[in-house]
C-alpha cells in the first residue's frame, strides 16, 4: 500500500464521479490510533453532561442540513432521496436514544451495603474502553456507524471509523458535522480505504473493534480477536431471513402482499433483515403469489432524484449487480420473475422470485432483490424451514393468530421477530441484532450501550470500617 494510492467513490445512478481521496497507509492507521489515544484520556474524564452537549449540538446540525447530508446519502448509495432523508432523520435520533440507553443500561448505582458495619455504600459505575474501531458498512452508510459512533462517544471513548470504501463521502460529511458541534479532534479519526485498511486497523493498538458486515468478515475478525480477549468485539453480520405467510383470509392477501414486497425489497434488498425466504403453505401460496407479482410489477425503479419519487433505486455498484445476477443464475428452482437489468451499464435490478421447493439451496445472504419461494405442507415444516439456516436476525409471521404468533415466536431463532409486519422492522429503541452467523450476542441499538463501556463495582466508605471479631 502506497501513501499515492486513491479512493474513489461513484454514483450508481450514473457512474460518475462523487469523491475522491487518499488511501491510508500502515503509518496513516497508526498515526490515527495514537491521535484518538491521546485525545480519548481528556475525553474519558470530561463531564457526561458536556460529551452530551456536543452529541446534541451534533444532532441538531444533522436536523439542520438534512437535506444536504441526505443528498450525499442518496447520491453515494443510489437510495431513493426519501429514504436518505429518513436515514439522516435516524442519524439525529440516535443522540437521544443513546443518552437514554447510557443512563439506563450503563448508569451509576449507589446504594447502602447491609452488609458493612461502617455504613459504607455499593457502587457501580461504567468505564469506557479506550479507542474503538467502527467498520461501517454500505447500505446505511450514515446510521449504522453513527449507532456505534455516538454511544462510543457518549460513554468517554475515542473513535477511528474505517466506512466502506463505497461511501466514503458520507462518512465525510457526518465527520464535518461532528467537528462543527465541538468535538475535539482525535476523538473520530476517519480511515478510507478497503479490506487491507480494515485488516490494519482491527490489528492496531486499539481496546475493541464494532463491526457491521458479511458474515464472512465477521468470522474472520472472530477467529482474529479469539487471541485478544482484553479487545471488545461487537459483530453484526446479516442473515438469511424467513417470512411465513399463514392462515390467512381473502380480505388480507392484498395486505399481506404489501408487507411481502417490502421485506423483500425494500433499499434494492440491501437491507440485512430484508426477507430472503417467502415460507408459504403449499396450493395456499397462489392467490398470494398473483398480488405479490402485481404488485412487483409496478415498483418504480429509478435514480435517486427522480419525479415521481422511486421505490428502490440500484444496487450498491456493478460489481454487486454481477455477484446478484451470477447467485440467481446458479439457485436451483422454477423462475417466478427473472431478475431485470432495465439500465445495461448502471447497477439497476428489477426484483427477482424463484420458487425453490424442495431444492438444496447455498445458506447465503444474497443481499439485493431476490426473494426465494418455498412451499410447505403444514406449519411444523414452516418453522424447520425458516429455521434451516446458520443465520438468525430477523424472522416474521404474517396471519394467524396469537396463539399461532407465540408458537412462532418460541421456535424462531433470531434476535428479531415480528408478527404482521415486514421483517425489516426494528425499532432504534430496542435491541437490534441476532444469533448464530448473525451476531455474536452482544446487540446494538439501544444495547450499545453495553458494549461501549464496562461496569465497575465497589464497596466505599468514608471511614476505615470498625474492628469487628479481630483481637
Amino acid at each position: 500500500m502506497s501513501s499515492s494510492e486513491r479512493l474513489q467513490s461513484f454514483r450508481p445512478h450514473d457512474g460518475t464521479l462523487l469523491w475522491e481521496g487518499a488511501v491510508a497507509t500502515p503509518a496513516d492507521v497508526a498515526a490515527a490510533v495514537a491521535r484518538a489515544r491521546a485525545a480519548q484520556r481528556g475525553w474519558a474524564l470530561t463531564p457526561a453532561d458536556e460529551r452530551k452537549a456536543i452529541a446534541r449540538r451534533f444532532a441538531a446540525l444533522v436536523l439542520d442540513r438534512t437535506e444536504t447530508f441526505a443528498r450525499t446519502i442518496a447520491e453515494e448509495t443510489g437510495k431513493p432521496f426519501w429514504e436518505a432523508k429518513a436515514e439522516a432523520a435516524l442519524v439525529a435520533a440516535k443522540v437521544d436514544l443513546s443518552i437514554e440507553a447510557m443512563e439506563t443500561r450503563a448508569g451509576t448505582i449507589l446504594r447502602p451495603y447491609a452488609a458493612d458495619p461502617g455504613g459504607a455504600i455499593q457502587a457501580i459505575r461504567h468505564k469506557p474502553h479506550g479507542v474503538l474501531a467502527v467498520l461501517g458498512p454500505y447500505n446505511f452508510p450514515a446510521h449504522l456507524p453513527n449507532g456505534h459512533i455516538v454511544p462510543a462517544l457518549l460513554a468517554g471513548n475515542a473513535v477511528v471509523l474505517k466506512p466502506s470504501d463505497l461511501t466514503p463521502a458520507t462518512a465525510e460529511a457526518m465527520a464535518d458535522l461532528w467537528r462543527e458541534a465541538g468535538l475535539p479532534p482525535g476523538l473520530l479519526e476517519i480511515l478510507h480505504g478497503g479490506v487491507e485498511t480494515g485488516r490494519l486497523l482491527a490489528i492496531a493498538d486499539i481496546d475493541g473493534l464494532l463491526f457491521t458486515g458479511s458474515a464472512a468478515a465477521g468470522r474472520l475478525l472472530a477467529r482474529q480477536f479469539g487471541d485478544r480477549p482484553e479487545a471488545i468485539l461487537a459483530l453484526e453480520m446479516g442473515g438469511n431471513n424467513p417470512l411465513i405467510v399463514w392462515d390467512l383470509a381473502d380480505d388480507l392477501l392484498e395486505a399481506a402482499a404489501r408487507v411481502v414486497v417490502q421485506s423483500a425489497f425494500l433499499s434494492a434488498g440491501q437491507r440485512c433483515t430484508c426477507a430472503r425466504r417467502l415460507i408459504v403453505g403449499e396450493g395456499a401460496h397462489r392467490p398470494l403469489l398473483e398480488r405479490i407479482l402485481a404488485l412487483v410489477e409496478g415498483l418504480r425503479i429509478d435514480a435517486p432524484f427522480a419525479d415521481p419519487p422511486p421505490f428502490m433505486g440500484p444496487v450498491i455498484d456493478e460489481r454487486a449487480a454481477r455477484r446478484l445476477e451470477d447467485a440467481f443464475t446458479a439457485l436451483p428452482g422454477r423462475i417466478l420473475r427473472p431478475l431485470g437489468r432495465p439500465r445495461p451499464g448502471l447497477p439497476f435490478l428489477s426484483p427477482a422470485i424463484i420458487d425453490t421447493t424442495d431444492e438444496t439451496v447455498p445458506d447465503e445472504e444474497l443481499f439485493g432483490p431476490i426473494l426465494q419461494l418455498i412451499r410447505v405442507p403444514d406449519f411444523d415444516r414452516a418453522l424447520d424451514v425458516a429455521n434451516a439456516t446458520r443465520f438468525g436476525l430477523s424472522a416474521a409471521l404474517v396471519g394467524g393468530t396469537r396463539a399461532l404468533f407465540d408458537r412462532f415466536w418460541a421456535a424462531s431463532r433470531a434476535g428479531v421477530v415480528n408478527w404482521n409486519r415486514p421483517t425489516t422492522g426494528a425499532a432504534s429503541s430496542a435491541p437490534f441484532g441476532g444469533v448464530g452467523w448473525s451476531g455474536n450476542h452482544r446487540p446494538s441499538a439501544f444495547y450499545a450501550a453495553d458494549y461501549c463501556a464496562f461496569p465497575v463495582a465497589g464497596i466505599e466508605g468514608e471511614t476505615l470500617p470498625p474492628a469487628v471479631g479481630l483481637p
